[in-house]
């Protein structure tokens, strides 16, 4: 019997948006589990390489534009040279700020949907063939518990993540005879770098994430080890029969 401690081992992992906040706990919790694992971020990923090294998995980094199509093209090609095939994929790239709808550009809606939702279709369209060739696979994309609780400001980010949520339940209809499954995993408001600086100015983060806590039914806030547990078991056996589905995770805020 397999440990479960190490249910992934002989398992190869891609997990974008890696090099910090949720990508990197991620990563280094699919490690954990005996993945191996393939870094993509824009930035370089070398301390979360060497986190995951640390505890006897591989780890490569590569940087990669992921909403650029020849650049994922090139990153995938890079994972197939590292590790041969890809058996997991998180879709966790993405960015957030706020914005009123009326003072939104175009140009910062489509850079958002193009990091969001683009990368989304992108790693999942380069990875998802040869999971299906091989008869098992996962797919994990990233939503926010958000497109349930929408608040002022949020127009393009809740619209990315929606999206989301619709794109995992059709390509899960497509990839399930195929032995691979398709989920998301819809966190609450989260303390990582990219949410703690993607407030407007002036509006302190921690007095904001401590108001919004008190409507949950845990009355804290979310760290990413709160999250991780969700993508292990999506990532695992113990999740083969689930798909099209997403977990919101969010301390029992979006309790409807």
């Amino acid at each position: 019997m397999t440990n479960p401690a190490q249910r992934l081992a002989g398992k190869v992992a891609v997990v974008s948006g890696a090099a910090v906040g949720l990508g990197q706990a991620f990563a280094e919790r699919l490690a954990r589990d005996g993945a191996d694992v393939l870094l993509v971020d824009l930035n370089e990923a070398s301390e979360t390489a060497a986190r995951i090294e640390a505890l006897g998995r591989r780890a490569v980094s590569v940087r990669c534009d992921v909403s650029d199509p020849t650049a994922v093209e090139a990153m995938a090609q890079q994972c197939r040279s590292a590790f041969g095939r890809c058996d997991i994929l998180v879709n966790n790239a993405g960015i957030y700020f706020m914005a009123p709808f009326e003072t939104l550009s175009f140009a910062d809606w489509k850079r958002l949907l193009a990091t969001n939702l683009d990368s989304t279709f992108l790693l999942s369209k380069a990875f998802a063939p040869g999971m299906k060739e091989r008869g098992w696979g996962r797919i994990i994309n990233l939503a926010t518990n958000s497109i349930g609780l929408i608040a002022a400001g949020m127009t393009h980010y809740v619209t990315s993540k929606a999206a989301i949520v619709g794109f995992t339940r059709a390509l899960a209809t497509e990839l399930g005879e195929h032995g691979v499954t398709v989920n998301a995993v819809a966190p609450g408001p989260t303390r990582t770098h990219g949410t703690t600086t993607g407030l407007p100015p002036g509006v302190s983060f921690d007095e904001v994430f401590s108001a919004l806590a008190q409507q949950q039914a845990i009355k804290r806030g979310a760290e990413p080890s709160d999250i991780v547990g969700a993508v292990s078991f999506l990532a695992s056996d113990d999740a083969a029969f689930m798909t099209g589905q997403t977990l919101v995770v969010d301390g029992g805020w979006w309790r409807v």
